[in-house]
C-alpha cells in the first residue's frame, strides 16, 4: 500500500503518469497524514455505510474511506487521474470512480444504482475552493437521501457556512444550509497540509441533513428568492433589498415587515431563520 501522505511518493506516482497540477481545477493535494483518517471517521459511522466522494485526487482520502465503508464511489472530473487511482487504490474492491462533473451528475440515480445495499450514504470531499458554494447547494437542493456531508473548505467559507443565522458572518448560503441541515465546524486544517500549498487555511465541517426543515414555509421558492434578494446588497435595508430584488412595491414589503413585528430599517443579517420564514410567509399573504 502506498503512503499517499508522503510528498515524495505522491510526486513519484504523478510523474510516472505525466501528471501536472491544474490551477483551473483548483487542485491542491492533501499530504497531512492526520487529516484524512479523521475525516473518514466522521463520514463513516458503520461498516454498512456508503460514501460519495467528490474529487478523489490521488486517493489519499479515498483510501481511508475504503478502509471503513461498505462502498465508496468517487466522482472525479480530471480523467488524467483515473490511471493514477487505478494504481493507488488497486487493493480495494469496494471502490468505483465516476469520471464526471459533480454539478452535472444525477445523484439520485447514482445513489439508487450504486448504494442500494448500504444502510446510510454520506458525502465526503476536499472541495476545490472555486466550486464550494455551487456543490454544497446542489447537494442540499437536490434533497438527496443522504445522512450527512463532511467537507473540507476554505476556512473563511467554513466560518460563513457554520455561522448562526442572524449574525454578521451569515449570508444567503448560511440561511440555505441551516434550512436543510445542522452545520458545525469539526476542525481546522493548515495550508501547509497541501501540495501545492494554498494561500489560506481550511476547515472541515459537517452538515447533518434534516429529515425535514426546522421551519415551515408557505412557498419555498419565494423564501429562497427573498433571502437571495435580501443578501444581494447587504448594506441596504431588507425593505429596499426585497422591493428592488423582487420588484414588489415598498408599501407591500412594509406591511409584511409590520406583520412580522420588524422595523422597516432592519437588515437581513439581523434576522433569524424563523423571522425570515415568518416574513416570507407574510409577504406571500399580502402580495
Amino acid at each position: 500500500m502506498y503512503n499517499l501522505s508522503d510528498i515524495g511518493t505522491v510526486r513519484s506516482i504523478l510523474e510516472k503518469h505525466g501528471f501536472t497540477f491544474s490551477k483551473a481545477l483548483g487542485q491542491n493535494f492533501l499530504i497531512n497524514p492526520a487529516v484524512c483518517p479523521e475525516m473518514a471517521e466522521e463520514a463513516v459511522t458503520s461498516e454498512n455505510d456508503g460514501v460519495i466522494e467528490i474529487g478523489a485526487g490521488v486517493g489519499v482520502l479515498t483510501a481511508e474511506l475504503c478502509k471503513r465503508a461498505k462502498k465508496v464511489v468517487s466522482i472525479e472530473l480530471d480523467k488524467r487521474l483515473l490511471p493514477v487511482l487505478d494504481e493507488t487504490l488497486a487493493e480495494f474492491d469496494n471502490f468505483e470512480v465516476v469520471n464526471e462533473d459533480i454539478l452535472k451528475v444525477d445523484l439520485h440515480k447514482l445513489i439508487k444504482e450504486k448504494f442500494s445495499d448500504c444502510e446510510n450514504v454520506s458525502v465526503c470531499a476536499n472541495l476545490p475552493y472555486y466550486i464550494t458554494s455551487p456543490v454544497i447547494m446542489k447537494l442540499l437542493e437536490d434533497k438527496l437521501p443522504i445522512k450527512q456531508i463532511i467537507v473540507m473548505v476554505q476556512r473563511e467559507a467554513a466560518d460563513r457556512l457554520t455561522a448562526p443565522v442572524g449574525s454578521r458572518e451569515s449570508g444567503a448560503i448560511t440561511v440555505a444550509v441551516n434550512y436543510y441541515a445542522e452545520a458545525e465546524k469539526l476542525f481546522n486544517v493548515s495550508k501547509g497540509s497541501f501540495v501545492p500549498s494554498p494561500k489560506v487555511d481550511s476547515a472541515v465541517i459537517r452538515l447533518a441533513i434534516y429529515d425535514k426543515p426546522p421551519i415551515e414555509t408557505k412557498d419555498e421558492d419565494l423564501f429562497f428568492r427573498t433571502v437571495k434578494a435580501m443578501f444581494m446588497q447587504r448594506r441596504k435595508t431588507a425593505l429596499n433589498s426585497v422591493s428592488a430584488g423582487l420588484g414588489i412595491p415598498k408599501d407591500t414589503v412594509v406591511k409584511a415587515l409590520e406583520m412580522t413585528r420588524l422595523d422597516a430599517s432592519v437588515r437581513a443579517e439581523k434576522l433569524t431563520l424563523s423571522q425570515l420564514c415568518e416574513f416570507t410567509n407574510n409577504l406571500k399573504e399580502v402580495m
